[in-house]
Formats: C-alpha cells, sequence, structure tokens
C-alpha cells in the first residue's frame, strides 16, 4: 500500500517535467505563448507534488531530489530557452550568457533548498526568491505583453528582471510560504486574503493577473528585508 501511495506525488513531479520538456519544444517551434502557459501549468503540478507527498504520508528523499531536477527543466532551462528564441537578450548570441546566469543561480537555489529543509517537513520561510515564482513571473510577463499590445514589449525591463531574478534566487532575503487553512494566525489570514483575491482575479483574466500578482509577491520580500534592515540598524544605533 505504502509503495502505491508513493506513486502519486510521483506523477505531479513527472507532469512538472513533462510540461517543461513541452515548453522547450514550443518555444524552438516559435510559438511563445503556448510555450510560456506549459511553464505555468508545471507551476500547478509543482505546487501539488508536495501536498500530495504529505497527504499520502509518502514522505521520501528521493521524491524531494527528483522535484528538483524537475523544477530545473521546468522553472530554468525552459524559461531561459523561451527568451533566447524571443531574441530578447542583448549582444546577439552572445546573449546565452544571461539565460545561463539565470539556470545557474535557479540550480544553486535548489540545491541550497535541498539543504536547508525539505518540503515533505513543516516550512520555514523561504531563504531566497523560488524559482517558480521566478519563472512564472518572468514568462507570465510574455502573456501580459501579448494580451495588451499583441507583441512583446519592453525587452531592457524584461532582461532587468532576468537579472534581478537570478540575483534575488541566490541571496538571503527570505520569502513567505504558502499560507495554512486556518485563520487563527493574523499573518496567515493576510496570506490567505491575498490568495483569495489572486484566484478570482485569476479566473476573470489569467493573461493579466499573473504577472502583477507574482512581481507584486517579488517585492514583499524586498520591502520586508528592507524593513529588517531598517530596524536592525536602528535598534543597533539606538544600544
Amino acid at each position: 500500500m505504502r509503495n502505491i501511495k508513493g506513486i502519486f506525488p510521483g506523477v505531479f513531479t513527472v507532469g512538472n517535467m513533462f510540461c517543461g520538456f513541452v515548453s522547450i519544444l514550443y518555444s524552438f517551434d516559435g510559438e511563445p505563448i503556448f510555450a510560456a502557459w506549459m511553464i505555468i501549468l508545471a507551476g500547478f503540478f509543482d505546487a501539488l507534488d508536495g501536498k500530495v507527498a504529505r497527504f499520502a504520508g509518502s514522505a521520501s528523499r528521493f521524491g524531494v531530489e527528483l522535484d528538483s531536477f524537475a523544477d530545473l527543466l521546468s522553472f530554468g532551462i525552459a524559461p531561459a530557452v523561451l527568451f533566447y528564441n524571443l531574441q530578447i537578450y542583448p549582444l546577439g548570441k552572445w546573449g546565452w550568457i544571461l539565460g545561463f546566469v539565470f539556470v545557474m543561480c535557479g540550480a544553486f537555489r535548489l540545491a541550497r533548498f535541498n539543504l536547508q529543509q525539505s518540503k515533505l517537513q513543516e516550512k520555514l520561510p523561504y531563504m531566497g526568491l523560488p524559482i517558480p515564482t521566478a519563472a512564472i513571473t518572468l514568462v507570465s510577463y510574455t502573456l501580459f505583453c501579448y494580451e495588451i499590445w499583441g507583441t512583446l514589449r519592453f525587452p531592457k525591463a524584461l532582461i532587468t528582471m532576468i537579472i534581478a531574478f537570478s540575483g534575488l534566487m541566490v541571496s538571503g532575503i527570505e520569502y513567505e510560504t504558502l499560507p495554512k487553512f486556518s485563520f487563527s494566525d493574523k499573518k496567515n489570514k493576510i496570506k490567505l486574503i491575498y490568495i483569495f483575491v489572486f484566484l478570482l482575479v485569476l479566473i476573470i483574466n489569467p493573461r493579466l493577473a499573473l504577472f502583477p500578482f507574482g512581481l507584486l509577491y517579488i517585492l514583499s520580500g524586498l520591502l520586508k528585508g528592507a524593513y529588517e534592515l531598517f530596524h536592525a540598524e536602528k535598534q543597533e544605533s539606538m544600544a
């Protein structure tokens, strides 16, 4: 029975990996919109695999490591290939270096996460920007632009985000985890309200909702880090 239970989270992990692979194929075929949606769908599978594993009681180190390989494919390599084929990188063919930096930082982020904590344990705040959030926010910018202007706009802004998100993934800035289904804690209640509003707007127009909400989450970590740094320096000056 335990072996059967262990299959379920693996199905979602393989689904994550499959979406990343399909995204790469469609990027080479010149279908950036479909490629972007495949990365977003991979994020859906990635969000479920850990929860299914905890629910099924089939936690394993193997599952955690396999999930990291899937994440690197779907949220590291696939977005880098997508943007390379959109020709948004500077310096012509030398622009692949920017894509490699994003993949490399994502790999470091995943390796550090595996050393610090397991998805199958009680989650602490994320150390550094999670690679799925970085990737989905970037590719959703593509959807956002195509929905409003019918083409990719402001490539320099996208390049800036790629560089910034790469740095944030390997930074020491803390990011909040997904909330529990409980209203007993004020902080958790705020996170639940944020998720509810996000899902509501997502249902109305997913192309316009994903990017601003992802960017808001990323900025929240920066603001929280800046506030904590300012507060710490203020306490030191008063000591």
